[in-house]
């Protein structure tokens, strides 16, 4: 059962900076795909970034230029570098996993909150 342990959520100042991290546990299978993802109230839960094994990675164009998603494999973790944030970044973000098996799991999700 892999378990997913998130931090670094909190309450910033618009312009400031967060890092979240993701650290996955209990799996006797290797990590394929990371993500972020973040949900608002009233809306669908929506991809972030993601990064591959191989260190690939994909952002919202929301978050371009500003977040940064990366991993250590041999922690099994995933950070998101937020800078430069906005009040429209306020959400809970979800960290997710895929497994080389294809299972995936969701983190338990932390808060962020931008105020202007």
């Amino acid at each position: 059962q892999v378990q997913l342990v998130e931090s670094g959520g909190g309450l910033v100042q618009a312009g400031g900076s967060l890092r979240l991290s993701c650290a996955a546990s209990g799996s006797s299978f290797g990590i394929a795909a990371m993500a972020w993802y973040r949900r608002t109230p009233g809306k669908q839960r929506e991809s972030v970034a993601s990064i591959t094994s191989g260190g690939s990675t994909n952002y919202a164009d929301s978050v371009k230029g500003r977040f940064t998603i990366s991993r250590d494999n041999a922690k099994n973790t995933v950070y998101l570098q937020m800078n430069n944030l906005k009040p429209e970044d306020t959400a809970v973000y979800y960290c997710h996993v895929t497994l080389v098996t294809s299972y995936g799991r969701w983190g338990q999700g932390t808060q962020v909150t931008v105020s202007s």
